[in-house]
């Protein structure tokens, strides 16, 4: 009788970072002997960006437990629907309801300190008289907002390096949402200063999703990274057949 294949973890990263966000998950992740891709996300659009992780996906030989954090759990909302994507797994995520937006989401609830804190910068447009609108977090304000329990070095290496998403992400609605039809994971990290953790729970417990609450500022993967690495191999146990 042949062994199960075992899946890939693609890890998928959010707003204002990159996917050294993962650091010090994928060790423990790779020690388990699981499979790891960590792709950047260009963070211009989420439909563009959620097409790209789907190519990414596409590319992977066999089953795919899919992972993101914060914005990236938008992303994962749609390219999830991909037929080798068996899991998904939010981090201190955004778990979009079909022909919902990021702003909608996030609208409901009242803000977490990060509205005062962000900073919005015209970015040329390839082909395009008109320009686009990053948006990033003051540099000051990143490690107290993202990374409260990080180490300080490491979250302002984070806070001058960050990748800035283009604003028209946030208004831009889901067309589909995966978790409708794959089976979902999700952490709530309680000390977040970065998206509300109630905007995570009401997602979560919309989709119906395992859920756990990890007491964590946003940056639950470098603060809280073997928390992290067993919800992901939850799934990955859970999925297995």
């Amino acid at each position: 009788m042949s062994r199960p294949v075992r899946p890939t973890v693609v890890l998928v990263h959010g707003a204002f970072a990159d996917a050294s966000s993962y650091a010090r998950v994928i060790p423990e992740l790779t020690a388990a002997g699981l499979e790891v891709v960590a792709p950047a996300v260009p963070n211009r659009s989420l439909v563009d960006d959620a097409a790209y992780i789907a190519s990414v996906i596409r590319a992977v030989d066999g089953p795919v437990i899919l992972v993101g954090h914060s914005y990236g759990g938008a992303v994962i909302t749609l390219a999830g629907t991909e037929d080798n994507v068996r899991a998904l797994v939010y981090l201190a995520g955004y778990a979009l309801e079909e022909g919902e937006s990021l702003g909608e989401l996030q609208g409901r609830f009242p803000d977490s300190g990060l509205a005062d804190a962000l900073v919005y910068t015209p970015f040329p447009v390839a082909g395009s008289d008109e320009t686009g609108t990053d948006v990033s977090v003051e540099v000051g304000k990143f490690p107290a907002l993202f990374a409260a329990d990080v180490d300080p070095e490491f979250a302002a290496v984070l806070a001058v390096s960050q990748r800035p998403l283009a604003a028209r992400a946030f208004s831009e609605a889901a067309p589909v949402a995966a978790w409708k039809s794959k089976p979902s994971w999700g952490l709530v990290a309680s000390s977040d200063r970065t998206i509300n953790p109630d905007v995570e729970r009401y997602g979560y417990e919309r989709a119906g999703m395992t859920t756990v609450e990890v007491d964590s500022s946003h940056l639950v993967m470098l603060a809280q990274p073997k928390a992290v690495a067993e919800l992901i191999q939850d799934a990955v146990r859970s999925t297995a057949h």
